[in-house]
């Protein structure tokens, strides 16, 4: 079986592939208005504390064996997991959907043939991408990646070897709300991550191989944007490109960008349909997710992702939270019953307090208070109301 157990490097790969998104570099032109100093610290910070939290979840995945939302059923039990496992289904569609919309309307502004053109393109691929299968996809990710890594370099080159500084309009996010959008990327792959490390041959160091890979690249990713928009005054990724001159290897990297990453999304979705209907083949419904995705990309306008991902921290920052405490901390196991009920409650109390914190600016955003704060109701509602203990 061991043999069949993915490596480090592909590991690495997988996340490096995750990273390099039109998302993430569109979320970083947010940042420009705090200067490029400011901005990236509220970089950086956001993706330290994602990133751990990220770790926290792959590495219980990984130990456990069991698949992101099969971890669920730890601290909400076989059929409380199922919860989850839907709003994870959902959020997945909608993030392929996103993935698409954004790579297809990029690509067209690079090379006009029509938005829904691209999308059924980018569908393609990553429809092929799902049937070559996450085992099988060694050689052909480390072309795709190395590729990749070679144009997204100069694309980083172009834009900050412009002498030209765009001004800037003062107004926009606070240093806090940075943070958030910065952590909120990370978070995002959290429902994820355990699905991936769950096959690799040592579960502790892929994970943290995996997310100090996907840290440093979204980071790169967010600096781009940032810096595209501070250094040509452009927030339009085909703009963006154009601007640099990168002409085909910028339609590659939008194309393949968007390709390794929404792999991910359509692929974990059926991974985690599985943990609702066992019987339902995983790759049948990541190929569903991947052609409903295109469908809505097709449809529907999706320029504004932040309420989207301040909705998926809002419901799965104190969702990891809780798991974290029980697994790390409070070592119980509620995988034989069929809902708790006390962790359900926390969870709802978790989410209601995210929504709160999202009124109040602080230096290090929402998700690590709200975080925090649900550990420490976990902690205290376990000495309240004891619960068994696992092996």
């Amino acid at each position: 079986m061991d043999e069949k157990r993915t490596s480090l490097f592909e590991n690495g790969l997988i996340w490096f592939g995750a990273a390099v998104s039109l998302a993430e570099i569109l979320t970083g032109t947010y940042f420009a208005p705090l200067g490029f100093g400011k901005g990236l610290l509220a970089i950086v910070l956001g993706h330290v504390i994602g990133c751990a939290m990220l770790f926290f979840a792959g590495v219980i995945g990984g130990q456990t064996r069991r698949s992101a939302m099969d971890t669920t059923k730890i601290s909400f039990g076989q059929k409380g997991c199922i919860l989850f496992a839907l709003l994870n289904v959902l959020q997945l569609v909608g993030w392929t959907a996103i993935m698409i919309y954004d790579g297809a309307l990029a690509a067209n502004g690079i090379w006009s043939t029509g938005r829904w053109v691209w999308c059924l393109v980018i569908g393609v691929l990553i429809i092929l991408w799902i049937a070559i299968g996450i085992r099988n996809l060694g050689k052909i990710n480390t072309v795709a990646m190395a590729a990749l890594f070679v144009l997204t370099l100069l694309l980083s080159v172009k834009i900050f070897s412009g002498s030209s500084l765009a001004s800037v309009a003062a107004e926009g996010l606070s240093f806090g709300a940075a943070v958030e959008l910065s952590v909120a990327m990370p978070l995002s792959w959290l429902p994820l991550i355990s699905d991936y490390t769950k096959e690799a041959k040592e579960p502790v160091k892929a994970t943290a191989v995996s997310a100090v890979v996907y840290g440093l690249v979204s980071c790169w990713m967010y600096v781009i944007g940032m810096g595209a928009a501070i250094y040509s005054g452009e927030s339009d990724i085909a703009q963006i490109v154009l601007k640099t001159g990168a002409g085909i290897a910028g339609l590659l990297i939008v194309v393949f960008s968007t390709v390794t990453t929404t792999f991910m999304d359509a692929y974990s979705a059926g991974i985690s349909f599985e943990t609702i209907f066992p019987k339902v083949s995983g790759r049948t419904v990541a190929i569903a997710t991947a052609c409903l995705g295109v469908l809505a990309a097709i449809l529907f306008p999706m320029d504004d992702i932040t309420n989207f991902l301040y909705l998926i921290g809002s419901v799965f920052a104190p969702m990891i939270a809780i798991l974290i405490a029980d697994y790390f901390i409070l070592k119980r196991d509620s995988s034989s019953s069929d809902f708790d009920w006390k962790n359900l409650i926390l969870w709802l109390a978790g989410f209601i307090l995210y929504r709160l914190l999202m009124r109040v600016d602080t230096p290090v955003g929402n998700t690590l208070p709200d975080m925090l704060l649900t550990v420490i109701l976990a902690v205290l509602a376990d000495k309240i109301l004891p619960s068994k203990k696992t092996a």
